[in-house]
C-alpha cells in the first residue's frame, strides 16, 4: 500500500492515531506503510473510508484520485541531518509534507529529520524541520550547515568577524567554531534556514 502514507501526511494524522483507529498497535500499523505486511479485507475498507477513497485506489488498482505527490505545496524529507556529531546529511526521501502555497511559491524548501540531542528540548529525536534552501543566513537563525562538503547538522548560527559558531541549545555540546579560513578550506557553507518545527511524538 504505497499510497497510504501520502494519505496520512496529507491529512496530517500520526501512525499513533491510526492504530488507535484501526484498533492495532502502531508497529503493525507502521508495517502496512513499509509492505512489511497487508491489512486484512476489513481493515482496507476502514481506511478506504477515513481517507474517502477507493479500494482500487488505496491497492494500486486506479489513480482516479489525485496524489499529493504531484502538488507543489509537498516537499521531500530528507534523512539524515544530525543535532548532534554531524553525519552524512542526504541519504534518502524518508516521507513528504505540505507546506503552504505562498511558502511554496517564495523558494525552495526541503524537509529534514533531526536525529540527536543537542538540539533539545527544542528539537528531539525523530522531529522534522522544513528548511528553506539558502546559502546565506542572519546571525541568530537556525540553519543547516554542511561540514566537509557532505556532513550536516542543525545549529543555531552566530556570526563574528572573524568566523562562525554553530551553537547547540543542548548546554552539554561546546560550540563548533570555524574561523574565516576553515570555512574556505573544509568548507563550511550554510545550504538552509530552518523556518518551522514538526514535532513527530
Amino acid at each position: 500500500m504505497n499510497v497510504l502514507k501520502e494519505l496520512r501526511t496529507s491529512k496530517g494524522v500520526k501512525q499513533r492515531e491510526m492504530a488507535e483507529f484501526l484498533g492495532i498497535d502502531r508497529t503493525t500499523y507502521g508495517k502496512y506503510e513499509t509492505g512489511a505486511s497487508e491489512p486484512d479485507f476489513d481493515t482496507v475498507l476502514k481506511i478506504a473510508d477515513y481517507f474517502d477513497v477507493s479500494v482500487d485506489f488505496l491497492l494500486g488498482r486506479s489513480d482516479c484520485f489525485d496524489s499529493p505527490s504531484h502538488d507543489p505545496t509537498w516537499i521531500n524529507v530528507l534523512g539524515r541531518v544530525a543535532a548532534g556529531i554531524p553525519i552524512e546529511a542526504i541519504e534518502e526521501v524518508i516521507d513528504r509534507e505540505q507546506i503552504t502555497e505562498s511558502m511554496a511559491r517564495s523558494g525552495s524548501y526541503i524537509g529534514l529529520q533531526i536525529h540527536g540531542a543537542s538540539m533539545e528540548p527544542r528539537m528531539r529525536e525523530g522531529d522534522v524541520v522544513i528548511v528553506r534552501l539558502q546559502d546565506d543566513c542572519d546571525s541568530g537563525d537556525t540553519v543547516i550547515a554542511m561540514v566537509n562538503g557532505d556532513e550536516a547538522t542543525c545549529k543555531i548560527l552566530q556570526k563574528t568577524p572573524d568566523g562562525i559558531s554553530l551553537l547547540s541549545t543542548n548546554p552539554a555540546y561546546s560550540p563548533m567554531f570555524y574561523s574565516n579560513r576553515e570555512i574556505e578550506e573544509k568548507p563550511v557553507r550554510i545550504i538552509g534556514k530552518v523556518v518551522e518545527l514538526r514535532a513527530k511524538f
